[in-house]
């Protein structure tokens, strides 16, 4: 099997925006240092709703994908974000075609 992408949405919830992009510093951070296998964990803060931040997300493998989606670092910022999400995250995941500038 091929490599897995992701998009993702999360938006913060009413005064909680500092707090969720600290979340997500910190979980970038995670997978940086404990993910190997995750290629390209990215994330961006919307420009024209600064409570809205998008991650851009590629894996090595579906098994990958699989592992971050249930390993600890996922799992403590979730944790760590209740209460600060105004909403459900968006999640799409796609196969790759084309890209310049990435892992392939």
């Amino acid at each position: 099997m091929g490599q897995v992408a992701v998009v993702a949405k999360l938006t913060a919830a009413e005064g909680k925006t500092e707090e969720l992009k600290a979340v997500i510093a910190d979980l970038v951070s995670a997978v940086r240092d404990g993910e190997p296998d995750t290629l390209v964990y990215a994330t961006a803060q919307d420009g024209e709703d600064p409570a809205v931040f998008w991650f851009y997300e590629l894996y090595g493998s579906p098994e990958s994908a699989a592992a971050h989606a249930g390993g600890s670092a996922l799992a403590e910022a979730g944790g760590r974000m209740a209460g600060l999400l105004g909403g459900r995250p968006e999640i799409h995941r796609m196969t790759p075609v084309a890209a310049k500038g990435l892992p392939g």
